[in-house]
């Protein structure tokens, strides 16, 4: 069984930045990809970025140089930096884990980009 915990969600102005963590557990082992996704009210959920076992990354286009990635291999933490937030960023985001024996979500963080 695998934990996820999200963290670091709250309430920015625009131009403002989070930076989002989620924290791995349990049986972590042939680790294929860890991502972050997005679901807004009323939207599917969909792809924020991604970060591979072999050290790609790929982020959607509406992401692409504000937000970044990243993942301490270490501590099985997560990491999305979130630059510039635009009101459109609003939505929950989820952190996801592709294992060998499957795909793993956490609980969620919710993000409100406001003024």
């Amino acid at each position: 069984q695998v934990q996820l915990v999200e963290s670091g969600g709250g309430l920015v102005q625009p131009g403002g930045s989070l930076r989002l963590s989620c924290a791995a557990s349990g049986s972590i082992s042939s680790v294929n990809s860890m991502g972050w996704y997005r679901q807004a009210p009323g939207q599917q959920r969909g792809l924020v970025a991604v970060t591979t076992s072999g050290g790609m990354t790929m982020y959607a286009d509406f992401v692409k140089g504000r937000f970044t990635i990243s993942r301490d291999t270490a501590k099985n933490t997560l990491y999305l930096q979130m630059n510039s937030l635009k009101p459109e960023d609003t939505a929950d985001y989820y952190c996801q884990v592709g294992m060998v024996g499957g795909d793993y979500w956490g609980q969620g963080t919710q993000v409100t980009v406001s003024s």
